[in-house]
């Protein structure tokens, strides 16, 4: 089992910047790739950001390229996400997840992913 806790969320305004983190416990963290979701309401959950396992690989949805960061520190157990000029569209609540390794290379659907955090909120206001 694997648990992961986001943190970081919180009201910005439009132009603004935030870092969400999401510390992992349970198994060992260097061996699950990861990603970034986000859900506003009334809409689908949606592919925001991918990294491998050694961080040496991202992906990114067209909507963040750019804006957007994905990291992670393997020795903290804990995967990042850099957010740069912030927009109201960005308003979501954001989660983190585990891809297992033998997935192809379409990152970008949730039902890939295993374990998901519980996400945090993310406001832009303008």
């Amino acid at each position: 089992q694997v648990q992961l806790v986001e943190s970081g969320g919180g009201l910005v305004q439009t132009g603004g910047s935030l870092s969400l983190s999401c510390l992992a416990s349970g198994r060992t963290f260097n061996s699950y790739p990861m990603g970034w979701f986000r859900q506003a309401p009334g809409t689908e959950r949606e592919f925001v950001a991918f990294i491998s396992r050694s961080g040496s690989i991202t992906y990114y949805a067209d909507s963040v390229k750019g804006r957007f960061t994905i990291s992670r520190d393997n020795a903290k157990n804990t995967v990042y996400l850099q957010m740069n000029s912030l927009k109201p569209e960005d308003t979501a609540v954001y989660y983190c997840a585990t891809r297992p390794r033998y997935y192809s290379a379409n990152y970008d659907g949730p039902g890939t992913y295993d374990y998901w955090g519980q996400g945090t909120q993310v406001t832009v206001s303008s």
